[in-house]
């Protein structure tokens, strides 16, 4: 069974925020799914991205995408930041994170997008083997630093 790649809505609220909280679960975060629903809320109501879903034949949701709009200072051009993807594990190896990349990068051109930037963790060989696969390329120049900003941090 194919998905049916769409943009998100807010009455698919309920059929995501479980899928977003496992989606920070997988990274090392705590099962908060009242946070999950607030944080995909809050960004259909600011429309700050775009999340793509994966609607199965049943109307059940296997997976998503968000993309975050930003800027190349470089290129002078808007960007995507694909920030999030998710399978849900019942829905793996069946395509659907395959679907929902390629309707990202569709989306990514239909907006004017000069290009597309993800990050993943270093442990995460399967997502960086099918990102490869579908012609993302490793960065070799830059080098990503983060800071933690948060006021238990000391920075």
């Amino acid at each position: 069974m194919k998905p049916r790649i769409r943009p998100s809505t807010a009455t698919d609220l309920e059929a995501l925020a479980p899928l977003f909280d496992a989606y920070r679960r997988f990274y090392e975060q705590p099962a908060d799914l009242a946070l999950a629903r607030e944080f995909l809320a809050t960004r259909w109501a600011r429309s700050e991205s775009v999340v793509l879903v994966a609607e199965m034949p049943d109307a059940t949701l296997a997976g998503f995408c968000q993309l975050y709009p930003s800027f190349c200072s470089v290129l002078a051009q808007p960007i995507y930041t694909l920030y999030d993807l998710f399978v849900s594990p019942t829905h793996r190896k069946q395509g659907v994170a395959r679907a929902l990349l390629t309707a990202a990068a569709e989306r990514g051109r239909c907006d004017g997008m000069a290009r597309m930037d993800l990050t993943t963790a270093h442990t995460n060989h399967a997502a960086q083997a099918l990102y490869e696969n579908m012609g993302w390329v490793q960065d070799r120049v830059f080098r990503t630093y983060t800071l933690d900003l948060s006021p238990s941090s000391g920075h």
